[in-house]
């Protein structure tokens, strides 16, 4: 059995390491990941999950975990920002207000799939121009779905969530050993 971790995301295979977790391999899939026509926020995470899981190639008894990280503002989903401009679109949309992170994880060994997602909700300061520009500074809003990352320099501007830390960076850890044990992945000083 080889554990296959479907995402290129140097976050997630940090929060794995915090439980104990090293995979085997590394095999971020490449899938469209373009909402559906009035598709909704969670429908939406749970579909890319599912749809990334299954476009890593893995033998029969290999585990593969994806996971997918969508925020959303009401019904609009906020993806990885294209520039700093569109960062600073949704920033400005969030400031002030609470939106979600909805994250979604999908375990496969064969044809099984064992899915869960997990939906937080934070709550944004209200953004000074400065602040909004200071951030943008930093370069961290790339690659980040809503153009930020609590766990990183925009942690200063999130006063309260309610949810799982963990699922916020990218990888609900609780719910993601519990998918692992149902696919049979045995955790260092447990027995099968």
């Amino acid at each position: 059995m080889t554990f296959i971790l479907g995402s290129g995301s140097p976050r997630r295979k940090e929060l794995l390491a915090q439980i104990g977790v090293v995979p085997d391999d590394i095999r971020a899939p490449d899938i469209d990941e373009t909402p559906a026509s009035a598709e909704l926020p969670r429908p939406y995470c749970a579909r890319m999950a599912r749809e990334k899981v299954n476009a890593v190639p893995a033998g029969p008894d290999d585990i593969v975990l994806c996971a997918d990280t969508t925020v959303a503002v009401g019904r609009r989903i906020l993806g990885k920002p294209a520039d700093v401009a569109e960062a600073a679109q949704f920033l400005r949309l969030m400031s002030g207000r609470r939106h979600k992170v909805i994250t979604a994880v999908a375990v496969r060994r064969g044809a099984a799939l064992w899915q869960r997602d997990v939906v937080s909700t934070v709550r944004m300061k209200r953004l000074s121009d400065a602040e909004l520009e200071a951030y943008l500074a930093t370069g961290d809003w790339q690659g980040k779905a809503g153009g930020y990352g609590i766990q990183g320099p925009a942690g200063v501007l999130i006063p309260w969530i309610s949810g799982s830390f963990t699922g916020i960076v990218g990888l609900p850890l609780a719910e993601t050993a519990n998918l692992l044990r149902a696919a049979g992945y045995i955790f260092e000083g447990e027995t099968s």
